[in-house]
Formats: C-alpha cells, structure tokens, sequence
C-alpha cells in the first residue's frame, strides 16, 4: 500500500505525523507541516479531553475546525496515558476487565474509561485516524500480565469495532480505526492478539506496548513480532516511535506510518538534523548501519561566525535564507523565532527522509 485514504485526503506512505499533543506544533505552526511535505499530525486524545474538553473541541467543529489544520488528524486512544499513570502510582487507579477506573487527583473524584467512551471522544475530536483502546504492557511484565493485556486488548477492540460502526452511520465520508497488537515479547501472543483483531476487522493496525526493555535498549525482535503478526495488506503503524535510523529500519520490515516528539523536541534543545555529506539520497537512508545524518548543536561557539547554512542538503525556510551565525543569535539572545526556524527545518528533515524511504 502506498497511500492512506482518509476523510481529509491521501497520505503517502510511509508517513511521518509530527505530534500536535494539545492541538498546536510546539514552538511551530501547521504552516511547517505542510511546507515540510508532511501530511497528518498526531493529536492526543487523553490531553485534549482534559484541556479544553471533547465537547468544546466539537462545538467548535472539532479539531480540524478548532486548529484550522487541514491534514489528517490521528487521535490515540488515551488509553497509554492512563496506563502509564497508573503504572508509575496506583493511586491513579486501576485497569478493570471492563473499563480503566482513573482518579486524575488520586482521590475520591473518578473517570470511567471504556472502550465507547474512547470512541465518543474521538467521533467529537472529528478524527481521520482512530485507535481502539487498549491495555498497554512492558516487555518485561510477566507472561500472565501479557496474556490478560492480549485477552483486554481483543475484547475492547470487539466493542470498539461496535461502537465506531454505530457512529459512522452518521457520516458521508467515515473515518479509519486501527486495533491495536499485544503480547509482549512472546511472538505466539503476539501472533494470537493479531489473528484475533483481523478477525474483528481494522483499517490498519499498531504496535502495542513499550519498544525498549529495561536499561533502554531498542527492541526491534519485539517490532518484528507485531509486524508479523499484522496483515501486510493494511498499514502497520509504529506508534510513539520515530527517531530516525529507528524509522529506516522499521520501514524494512513493513511500518509505514510513525509519530514522535522527537523532531520538534529536539529543535526546543538546539539540536538539529543534518544531512552526511552524500547520504540523502534512497541508498543513503537505507544504510544497515543507520548513520546517515548527524546532530549540528547550533549554540557550539564555532557556528558564532559561519555565514553557510545548518545543512546545505536542506530547502526549509531556515536553510533558504538564514545562515547558522544568524541562528545561534538567536538563540542566544533567546528570541522565540529560533524555536520556530528549528523546528521548521527538522521537520523538513522528516518529510525529507519519508520521501526517501518511499521511493522505489
């Protein structure tokens, strides 16, 4: 598959969606996603409900129209927001066969979360792209713990299958749902989770869980075992991950659609993608080795005085007309357009590489 259809247009794959988390590029604007030759964003469902609401986000024509962006929108589930909360304090709450009880003060005032609820709010969000809920795992959680995350995670996507087809009868143009695949590191988990939400029927399908084990090491078998575990004539989505030797690898073994913080986040610290000499071509990103860029830390003092660009391979805004001294000004003297300038340019970079990746 080389395009997404979606209600708001294709999507070329493989796709990249810089994350919009509360509706907003972060020191950005959607100008740059477009100018970048990206095609969606990823907006988050949980934070959204919190600030400002599912119910104003609609009345104000939900997030296309509250935004004003015209790409398409993917909306999580806010089902990993909880679980990592209550992962990381009980006291949160706690993940029930039905539902996720949370307690957003830790105290007696409670959320009930089901598997309609997740759909209700991304019917309001008006999203392109939604994912059904689902009970996220660690890799190293015992197998007993994966086994009831596959057993939830089948069950909810049974009723959010439900709930979306109920809701779409309403509209001209219906929106995608993804399930979601578990099973931990146990590829026969993992294996089970995917036949038994093929059998629910999806628009495409994402990895479930945590990528990297306990000392931080990225678990690419772990990313092999949900891709094969999902129909290759669907997309396989790589959910939260997104650097982007990471990306090129995935891409091999059939991931065509990423998000991440990392582009945007990486520009807030100064840090900007550049080129190897050489290596923006298809071959390029290809390498086995992943090194086919490097980090330009623009606040180095022997950027102070250079007058050529951050990357000469690059056409953003930044590169086409501002040299690497003028950006290190101002940076430091601390003027909000330095955030933005590199955040476009990253960005830039990201549609860059998905064009590379996607050509034959």
């Amino acid at each position: 598959m080389k395009v997404l259809e979606t209600p708001s247009g294709p999507v070329r794959l493989p796709a990249f969606f810089p994350d919009a988390t509360y509706g907003a590029i972060r020191a950005g604007a959607f100008e740059d996603v477009y100018a970048a030759g990206l095609m969606g964003c990823e907006m988050n469902s949980y934070h959204l409900m919190t600030k400002p609401g599912a119910k104003l986000v609609k009345s104000l024509g939900g997030l296309h129209g509250f935004t004003g962006y015209s790409g398409a929108i993917l909306t999580d589930s806010g089902g990993f927001q909880l679980y990592s909360l209550i992962r990381e304090n009980p006291e949160y709450g706690e993940i029930r066969d039905k539902e996720i009880i949370f307690r957003p003060d830790r105290g007696r005032e409670k959320l009930t979360f089901t598997p309609e609820k997740c759909m209700q709010v991304q019917f309001q969000y008006g999203s392109d792209i939604m994912m059904a809920l689902d009970m996220c795992t660690h890799p190293d959680d015992p197998i007993e713990v994966q086994r009831r995350s596959v057993e939830l995670t089948v069950k909810w996507g049974e009723r959010c299958r439900a709930e979306f087809d109920k809701l779409a009868k309403r509209l001209d143009k219906k929106p995608l749902l993804f399930g979601i695949v578990q099973g931990g590191s146990d590829p026969q988990l993992r294996m089970e989770c995917g036949r038994r939400l093929e059998a629910i029927g999806f628009d495409g399908y994402g990895f479930g869980g945590w990528p990297l084990d306990a000392e931080g090491n990225f678990r690419l078998d772990i990313l092999r075992m949900a891709a094969d575990a999902m129909l290759d004539n669907k997309v396989k989505y790589a959910m939260g991950l997104g650097r982007p030797e990471e990306i090129a690898a995935l891409v091999k073994i059939g991931y065509s659609l990423f998000d991440c913080v990392i582009p945007t986040r990486e520009a807030r610290h100064q840090r900007l993608y550049t080129w190897l000499p050489g290596l923006d071509t298809p071959e390029g990103v290809r390498r086995e080795d992943g090194k086919f860029y490097r980090f330009l830390y623009i606040l180095d003092d022997e950027h102070r005085r250079e007058d050529g660009p951050v990357d000469p391979a690059c056409d953003c805004a930044l590169c086409k007309n501002h040299s690497r001294a003028y950006l290190h000004h101002l940076f430091k003297v601390n003027d909000p357009y330095a955030l933005h300038l590199a955040t476009a340019h990253n960005l830039r970079f990201y549609g860059r590489l998905m064009e590379l990746l996607g050509h034959e």
